[in-house]
């Protein structure tokens, strides 16, 4: 994977500035309460005791927030916003707990890891289809990190390019106006990547932008000179004229196999 030239100090310090960016982002309410009688006092006094004595260490650490949007793999059209909360373990290695809202009420549902570019080619062949590309959401403007400043985002979006995701939903907490499950029933889904302008729902799009103050068309426009730095990523074409509707490619946004395999090394990729 490319490295940032911000170098590691600079990422550590995005991780704290992030961590502040979560206070007076536009909430994002549930849209599913769990199937359940409410807490009686002892179940309370019991939280309230854990929560003054015991470590919240693992999930302390998950300081940086992300929020986008995720495809089903396997039904292009289920696809819903998710909200990121995650921790970098290292240059190449990223681990994000998904939940349905940025609020204390938001239902955790679901996992994903994140790997650079040079993990990701370690993978076995078989691996390698569970894990989506992520320049068409950093290109698309559609993953934002709220409340960044708009220099320290660029800087995370940067050192995300070219790497990939595994995500899996253990839980249909409800997608676009339909309502989802009171319990997380059923098996884990495998989701994905949005690829080509329009995938996406618009209207999903905008009622996140509108609700939390992202413009993501201003956002794709600063995240131009990034292109530059795109390399071509497998699963790119994996949902490809499954959305029923017109899409557009994203500049930089290419299937590694469109790509000749004599098709000599650009200055960028080497």
């Amino acid at each position: 994977m490319r490295r940032s030239p911000v170098g590691a100090s600079v990422v550590a310090a995005l991780t704290v500035l992030a961590v502040a960016a979560c206070v007076g982002s536009g909430a994002r309410e549930p849209s599913v309460e769990p199937e359940g009688s409410a807490k009686n006092l002892k179940t309370q006094v019991l939280a309230a005791s854990a929560a003054a004595i015991q470590t919240d260490a693992p999930t302390g650490a998950l300081n940086i927030y992300l929020v986008g949007f995720h495809p089903m793999k396997a039904d292009a059209n289920h696809q819903f916003e998710a909200h990121h909360f995650c921790r970098q373990v290292n240059q190449d290695f990223m681990q994000c707990a998904l939940f349905d809202g940025n609020t204390p009420a938001a239902n955790l549902h679901g996992i994903e890891y994140i790997v650079s570019e040079t993990l990701f080619e370690s993978l076995p062949p078989e691996e390698k289809q569970y894990w989506h590309p992520h320049n068409g959401e950093i290109l698309s403007g559609q993953l934002a990190a709220p409340g960044l400043p708009a220099v320290a985002e660029k800087e995370l979006m940067r050192s995300k390019m070219n790497s990939y995701g595994k995500t899996w939903h253990t839980w249909n907490t409800g997608h676009g106006g339909m309502a989802g499950d009171a319990l997380p029933v059923g098996e884990p889904t495998l989701a994905w990547s949005f690829n080509r302008l329009g995938e996406a729902d618009p209207a999903l799009v905008e009622a996140r932008d509108r609700r939390m103050s992202i413009d993501t068309q201003e956002r794709r426009r600063e995240r131009q000179d990034l292109v530059p730095l795109a390399h071509p990523q497998e699963g790119v074409d994996a949902l490809k004229n499954r959305f029923g509707r017109p899409t557009q490619p994203i500049p930089g946004v290419i299937d590694a196999g469109a790509v000749p395999v004599d098709h000599p090394p650009t200055a960028t990729s080497r």
